[in-house]
């Protein structure tokens, strides 16, 4: 369900104008100049609507194209315990046998694709002064948060990155390439967050809110391992809001704009230029043998025994391949058997809106926050928002006392497949053991070094030195 707006095309077509035959080649967008693009309301919202754009990615298989979120899962699902190729070959392989190269193409083109939504975010920063003094407000507050959103994801990926809070010009070069450390990424992160929630409202779900605002900070904190109390407090106020969960598990994902719906990229089915094939891709709703993205041994069996009615809607048997499990949660085409009808005709111009963020995870996050770093916490609060997720999985026995690995297992399979389970696993300090042990079984290389990705090989030999290599790389 669309509820942004087509491919802002002039845009780029006004990019490109604005830069000059003498702009220095090649650099990444987001250090290219286009001071005064924007001159009013009007043309400050195209800008602010093509930030949504750039999240939503191209529905392609051009790595020339930039994928943003619709490869995500590749970088954090295939990279955890969660999911796997069917055949461990090629590029996305690397993903799963943690042997990925600075050359691998998917990871240049998240790396870009995330720098091109910060750009864009830039773009409308920089054209504040353009706007009507009752909207300049509300536009700075949803670019900023917007900016969080992808640096927090670059972050978690790629460790130091540059930081390019603003829009720079030719002979800024060293802007674009040399690598800043996390706490300075993680300041701008929580300025400009705290920024969006003084600025925003809860009147969208497929753009920025006052509760996504919210939410995303509270995790930057407990990813931080810092300011728990901050963070309790940010989340209950989300909890105090409108939002609740969903009576029925599949509605999630298949009811779109529901009530756990705090922020969700949103798509439209069977329009090139504005549906998605990331569902289609780990699917065999397209007619291949080979795909992506699909469950694991070690998730099904946590699934199977900790799901509820959760499970249903996490996996199934691929009916053409039995020996295979396909993620179930956002399927293009149905399932007649799930009551589950089809989202566009032809399964790779998907239309099912992508959640970011939604009230589950809110309650779960606010159960680690109460825990703030300990092993285990009989507080009623916690034990609360812990038993409402739990009630709606059908798990109605009452919980006394929660442990972190109980907390993480909860989070597992309550978001399974939702790009949620790499992060949970670095964020609660045991992904070096749990990697490792996955890989030990599977027959995998991992090691620590493995925790972040390699800075693509392009940018590097782009900065004609100035950017360095993470270890292992």
């Amino acid at each position: 369900m669309k509820k942004v707006y087509p491919i802002i095309v002039l845009l780029l077509t006004g990019i490109m104008v604005s830069c000059g035959e003498d702009f220095l080649e090649p650099l990444p967008e987001s250090a290219v100049s286009s001071e005064g693009y924007f001159t009013n309301d009007d043309e400050i919202l195209t800008g602010v609507i093509g930030m949504y754009d750039a999240i939503q990615g191209v529905n392609s298989n051009d790595l020339d194209e930039n994928f943003s979120i619709q490869r995500e899962y590749y970088l954090t699902e295939m990279r955890s315990d969660n999911t796997r190729t069917k055949s461990s070959e090629g590029e996305a392989a690397q993903f799963e046998s943690y042997t990925v190269t600075p050359s691998n193409g998917i990871v240049s083109n998240y790396y870009n694709s995330f720098y091109e939504i910060i750009y864009r975010a830039n773009l409308v920063l920089s054209s504040l002064e353009a706007a009507s003094a009752d909207k300049a407000p509300a536009f700075e507050a949803e670019a900023k948060f917007v900016r969080a959103y992808a640096y927090f994801n670059l972050v978690r990926l790629y460790g130091d990155i540059p930081l390019v809070d603003r829009l720079t010009g030719p002979l800024e070069r060293e802007v674009a390439f040399t690598r800043v450390a996390t706490s300075g990424i993680y300041d701008l992160i929580i300025a400009d967050l705290q920024t969006a929630i003084s600025g925003l409202d809860n009147t969208y779900r497929n753009r920025a809110s006052k509760a996504a605002a919210q939410s995303l900070l509270a995790k930057v904190y407990l990813t931080q391992g810092s300011n728990y109390s901050e963070a309790q407090t940010l989340l209950e106020s989300v909890m105090s809001g409108s939002f609740s969960l969903e009576p029925n598990f599949k509605d999630v994902f298949y009811t779109e704009d529901n009530n756990e719906v705090i922020f969700a990229v949103g798509y439209t089915s069977d329009l090139t230029s504005d549906s998605q094939n990331i569902s289609a891709e780990w699917l065999n709703s397209v007619g291949r043998t080979s795909g992506v993205n699909y469950v694991t041994s070690d998730a099904r069996e946590v699934l199977d025994n900790l799901g509820g009615n959760r499970t249903l809607y996490s996996y199934r048997q691929d009916a053409a391949q039995p020996t295979q499990y396909q993620v179930a949660k956002y399927i293009p085409n149905g399932d007649a058997n799930l009551g589950i009808a089809a989202t566009a005709s032809n399964p790779e111009l998907a239309g099912n809106d992508w959640i970011v963020i939604r009230y589950a995870d809110v309650l779960l996050m606010h159960v680690e926050a109460i825990l703030a770093g300990g092993q285990q916490t009989s507080a009623t609060a916690a034990l609360n928002s812990f038993q409402r997720v739990r009630d709606r999985a059908g798990l109605t026995t009452p919980v006394t006392t929660i442990t972190k690995a109980d907390l993480l297992a909860e989070r597992r399979v309550e978001l399974a497949f939702e790009n949620q389970r790499f992060f949970d696993l670095v964020r609660f300090g045991v992904a070096q053991e749990v990697l490792s042990a996955f890989s030990n079984v599977n027959g995998y290389s991992f090691n620590s070094t493995d925790l972040l990705l390699p800075i693509p090989q392009r940018e590097i030999n782009l900065s004609n030195g100035v950017m360095t290599q993470n270890p292992g790389y």
